[in-house]
């Protein structure tokens, strides 16, 4: 296989072996034994019915766990039911394998399509790839984001179709963290899917920086999980290239970015995020594009933390339940 890649070298001094050594500490609350206690996220989706919350309630209570907060949804012409508790336990008491298998005992009873149970202090973090095309916004911004430990994932590595010099702003915080860099260049009949595919198989889920290519149904079908994008606008105004100038020149008032999954219909995937600011006839086109930027940028970081805590559910073919 004639893979063009560019793996840059860790160079990892003292101050990021300490970073990665970094551990966490346990949530401490203003009763019992707080030194003890561990945070924990459940979501639940499954067709309604009588005594769910009681017995998601019960769960949690049994086993000497306190629940923080509840968020419950139930469509009125929909016989579904959504759930999402935070909850504090002693896993002394309440190991966290028999925690899991408490929650699949549930998960049968209702017949649930997804339960899903989440510690993030002991739990592993979400593994993720980052793919990118020319604009290093996003890109930057989220690594500064997860190099100060505001953002709960591990980043794998980062794909783009674009060279960048040995010299760049993105290199360097890549080297120093020893983060690998790909350079697989694109063109219309050669979209490098295998290649990536290949690099990206050990992640939870992916992550689209401004990455500029559509990928293939038969790409999304084999990676099978989940792609999160974030969109210059709020779709489906301004596709296509320069989309900053064209609302620009349209004389918009607001502005706006949308993170949604990716689908096999591009820019139609099921929207997770949302934010507009207001523009005016002051602004030029060097701040009207800032604006756009810092939305994406601020649009992409909450779309990935809503994911990362469980509050993130599909409903319907293309919409979703955010908590």
């Amino acid at each position: 296989m004639n893979l063009l890649w560019r793996l840059v070298t860790p160079n990892i001094g003292p101050q990021v072996c300490k970073f990665a050594k970094r551990s966490l500490k346990s949530v401490k609350f203003p009763f019992g034994s707080s030194n003890s206690l561990l945070h924990g996220i459940h979501v639940f989706h499954c067709p309604d019915d009588v005594g769910i919350v009681a017995k998601l309630s019960d769960c949690i209570a049994s086993k000497g766990g306190n629940i923080l907060t509840a968020d419950v949804f139930v469509p009125q012409d929909n016989n579904v039911f959504y759930s999402r508790s935070e909850f504090t336990f002693d896993p002394a008491i309440w190991p966290r394998g028999e925690m899991d298998e408490d929650f699949s005992k549930l998960s049968r009873m209702f017949n649930a399509m997804k339960s899903v149970v989440r510690v993030p202090e002991i739990d592993p973090k979400y593994k993720i790839a980052v793919l990118v095309s020319k604009q290093d916004h996003c890109l930057v911004d989220l690594l500064h984001r997860w190099q100060n430990g505001r953002l709960p994932v591990d980043i794998t590595s980062v794909i783009s179709n674009h060279d960048r010099g040995p010299d760049a702003h993105v290199i360097w915080l890549l080297e120093r963290h020893g983060i690998p860099y790909y350079y697989l260049p694109t063109t219309t009949g050669k979209k490098r899917e295998v290649e990536i595919l290949e690099l990206v198989h050990d992640t939870d889920f992916l992550v689209l920086a401004r990455y500029m290519q559509v990928f293939s149904a038969e790409f999304l079908k084999s990676y099978g999980k989940d792609i999160i994008n974030i969109h210059h606008g709020l779709l489906p105004s301004f596709k296509g290239g320069s989309p900053s100038k064209q609302a620009f020149e349209a004389g918009v008032k607001l502005i706006g970015a949308t993170s949604h999954f990716v689908s096999e219909v591009l820019d139609a995937g099921a929207i997770i995020e949302q934010m507009v600011e207001r523009v005016s006839h002051r602004d030029n086109l060097r701040s009207f594009t800032q604006k756009s930027e810092d939305l994406e940028k601020q649009c992409l970081v909450k779309a990935i933390k809503s994911y990362c805590e469980l509050r993130v559910l599909p409903y319907e073919k293309d919409k979703t339940v955010v908590f």
